[in-house]
């Protein structure tokens, strides 16, 4: 499953990369990554389970979605110069990576880990967009290039 790993990894990167110099990003990329999230995911868990898994994150992300819309409107503010389509096809395909609870907690942490980033990493003086999938990107890669070195079955506990 080394390889399935690193395929994903490289993949990260790209979206990292692309995400970060230009705010576009390759729309296969973010399927690729799915799949082969998932099927790390099948290779630790019996298929039920992992669909359980993939469902209820689903959920999450459908609802951290539908709160940020509300949110939006209720500020009057465009919904599509808040966050990129990119973002949310990000949000939805990552969503088969690991069981419920990890899943939420990475979830939240990228989130966390993409604002500090981007408050250190930007300039104050120019309002700039935020390469969101990027910064998640680089944290779901340095969590799966940690379960290199690492005994990585907490992540599908369940």
């Amino acid at each position: 499953m080394w390889y399935l790993k690193l395929i994903l990894l490289i993949v990260f990167t790209l979206v990292l990369y692309q995400d970060f110099k230009s705010r576009l990003v390759y729309w296969f990329l973010y399927p690729i990554i799915g799949i082969l999230a998932f099927a790390i995911q099948l290779h630790n868990l019996p298929l039920s389970i992992a669909l359980t898994n993939l469902g209820f994150n689903l959920i999450f992300v459908v609802l951290i979605l539908a709160v940020s819309m509300m949110y939006v409107r209720f500020r009057k503010l465009d919904f599509k110069n808040t966050i990129g389509i990119g973002d949310i096809l990000f949000f939805l395909f990552i969503a088969g990576t690991f069981s419920i609870v990890s899943f939420l907690v990475l979830f939240v942490f990228s989130l966390l880990f993409s604002l500090i980033l981007h408050l250190v990493l930007s300039n104050k003086k120019e309002q700039s967009t935020v390469p969101l999938a990027g910064y998640m990107s680089l944290f779901f890669g340095a969590v799966y290039a940690i379960s290199f070195f690492w005994n990585d079955t907490f992540l599908y506990a369940y």
